[in-house]
This record gives C-alpha cells, sequence and structure tokens, in this order.
C-alpha cells in the first residue's frame, strides 16, 4: 500500500536541490562573522533578540537579523519569536564555553578561506593551494605565524576531541606499557588514553615548534611523569621505542609517498609483533553521502594529501611492512576508524 499524498514528501526541483551547494560558501561566512562577533556566547542559554545582540556587539541591527535569520533556516538558531532567537542543540556547539566546542571552526574558516579559492590549482597541478595562496606549506606558514600556529593547534584538538573518547572506549591500550604517539600534536588524545588507562606510560613526538604546547598541556593534566615530550621529524628521525604507535590524523595529510615514508620510518623503529594504530576517517565504497570525502577535498587543498579507502590503506601498510588486522568504527561525528596493524 502506497503512502497517502498527504505523507508523501516531494522532490524539489533539480536547480532548487542545487541551490544550497553553489552557495555553501556564503554560510561559511555568515557562520565565521557570527563567530567574530561573538554572537553564539552573546546568546548563551538565553533567547536573545537580534537588535540587543546588534547593540551590545557593535552591528547594525537589520544586518544582523538577516544573518540570524539566514542560520535560523539551517538549524543553527532558532527563531522563536519575531526577531528573537535561541540556539540549537547544533548551534550551541559553536558557543566557546560548551565541552566539545567547535567554535575554533571560526579560525578554520578564515584560514582556508583564501584557499579554497585556489583549487582550480590543486585540480590542475594536485599541488597545494594553501602554498599557492600563502607562499608557503601548512607546517612552515605555522611555523613563522606563532598565534596561527597555537589557533590551528586548538583547533585540531577540537577536531580530534570529537573521535577521542571513542577511541579510548573501543581500544583496550592496558595491552601495552609504552605508547609513542607520532605527529600527536599538543596531546588531546594521548592525554585521553593515559587518563583512562593509569597504567600505561606514553611518548609525544612532534616538532620542536608543537613540543612546548604538548609539555603544558599534558602537565596541567597531570602526566608530566608519565609521559615524555621529544621533538623531531616523523620522516627522518629515529623515533623513541615504545610497543604500540598511534598516527592520529597524521596519513591524511600526505600523498602516497610521504605517508609510505612515514610508516617506513615508524616500522624501523618496530619490533615485529609491535602495534601500530592509525586513526582516519576511511572513504566509504560507492556514492553514499560521506564526511571523509569532504575531508579528502580539504587534504587535497592544504598539503596534496588524501584520505583512502580501506584497501588503499591496506596497500600502503602492506608495501611498507606491516599487516592490518581489523578496522574497528567509532560512531565519532568525525567518521573516525580505528585501524589496528603489526609490524611483520
Amino acid at each position: 500500500m502506497s503512502a497517502p499524498a498527504s505523507q508523501v514528501t516531494p522532490t524539489p526541483p533539480p536547480a532548487l536541490a542545487l541551490a544550497p551547494l553553489a552557495s555553501g560558501f556564503i554560510l561559511s561566512r555568515v557562520v565565521y562573522e557570527c563567530l567574530a562577533l561573538g554572537v553564539f556566547d552573546a546568546i548563551g542559554d538565553e533567547c536573545r533578540s537580534a537588535d540587543e545582540l546588534a547593540r551590545q556587539l557593535g552591528a547594525r541591527s537589520g544586518a544582523l537579523y538577516r544573518l540570524m535569520r539566514a542560520l535560523a533556516s539551517v538549524g543553527v538558531f532558532t527563531e522563536s519569536k519575531p526577531r528573537h532567537f535561541r540556539l540549537t542543540s547544533m548551534g550551541a556547539l559553536l558557543r566557546s564555553d560548551v565541552p566539545g566546542s567547535l567554535a575554533r571552526m571560526g579560525f578554520q574558516i578564515e584560514l582556508m578561506w583564501n584557499v579554497w579559492g585556489c583549487l582550480g590549482h590543486s585540480l590542475k597541478t594536485g599541488g597545494s593551494a594553501f602554498e599557492q595562496a600563502y607562499g608557503a606549506d601548512l607546517f612552515t606558514y605555522l611555523t613563522e605565524n606563532p598565534q596561527a600556529g597555537r589557533q590551528f593547534d586548538a583547533g585540531m584538538s577540537a577536531f580530534v576531541s570529537q573521535s577521542t573518547e571513542a577511541i579510548v572506549s573501543r581500544f583496550d591500550f592496558t595491552q601495552f606499557a609504552r605508547i609513542v604517539d607520532v605527529g600527536g600534536g599538543t596531546g588531546t588524545l594521548l592525554t585521553a588514553i593515559l587518563k583512562r588507562n593509569p597504567g600505561v606510560r606514553g611518548v609525544l613526538f612532534d616538532l620542536p615548534a608543537v613540543i612546548d604546547r604538548a609539555t603544558a598541556q599534558l602537565s596541567s593534566a597531570g602526566l608530566s611523569s608519565r609521559c615524555e615530550c621529544i621533538a623531531g621529524d616523523f620522516f627522518s628521525a629515529a623515533l623513541p621505542a615504545g610497543d604500540a604507535y598511534i598516527l592520529a590524523s597524521i596519513l591524511h595529510d600526505w600523498d602516497d609517498e610521504h605517508a609510505a615514508a612515514i610508516l617506513r620510518n615508524c616500522r624501523r623503529a618496530m619490533s615485529p609483533g609491535n602495534t601500530l594504530l592509525i586513526a582516519e576517517a576511511l572513504i566509504p565504497p560507492g556514492d553514499q553521502p560521506s564526511f571523509a570525502k569532504i575531508l579528502d577535498l580539504t587534504m587535497l587543498v592544504i598539503n596534496g594529501g588524501r584520505q583512502r579507502t580501506e584497501a588503499e590503506s591496506r596497500a600502503l601498510l602492506a608495501a611498507e611492512g606491516f599487516e592490518l588486522q581489523r578496522v574497528m568504527a567509532t560512531q565519532s561525528s568525525t567518521e573516525t576508524s580505528l585501524l589496528e596493524a603489526v609490524a611483520i
């Protein structure tokens, strides 16, 4: 039996369905401007009028209302009464004072705004649109601009935190005595692992520009006695000893040649049977919607990197002396999977 006509959701005309795709950049900029102005923090848990917010934040009330109305149409606000808005559960994540805050997204939008304008460069050359836009690769740019580096670290910590709980609850880390987090940033994931598993010790390995911030974060978490921070280049420097190694959101930054070099360097430090854990979003088959497919394009424009399918990851690992044993989905909002491989 078919559903009554009144219950059938009509399919929008193709042109109407296409419009949001063509105008997506507009909403990105609107979110950024509201973050920069402080709208989400100013609303908090209350219902606030656009006119009152405009006076408080130094904006034109008519223009601010129109921005908020547009974001209400996509679920960021709800206009509970004329010209008065509350944050939805999605919009609340853009407050800076809530657990799991994504307010750092504003910096990412600002940083990447000009990069996406150079997408054609990546399309034609396979090279970095970031370098085309800023005249330096991402990691050089962040080193030469310390404030941007700190903001980037905070943004990455927020991104990693979206999957951290799912990872630490999905995998048994107690089987390891010493875990080396390669390219671990400021230690968001390693901090969570060590707090959950008090019998485990850790080593955080990353570039010198990052290590001071990582040391401070681990110290503030009370983990200085259980975690060592070592500076170095994961392409070439000898990695510290451990019985498990983690690459979380690292390999996707790089093309296959550079990703293979990272794996090769890890393998040199490992004994047969040691574990390598890779936390990445995998590209699913077919044309099903997937955040990983959008993230894949982001990796392309930033550094010529890529997300990979399970088969591509398996082949890359095998070529550098690893056997992929299992893939564990984490059900996180970032679609992160945990790939467990062993050195052979």
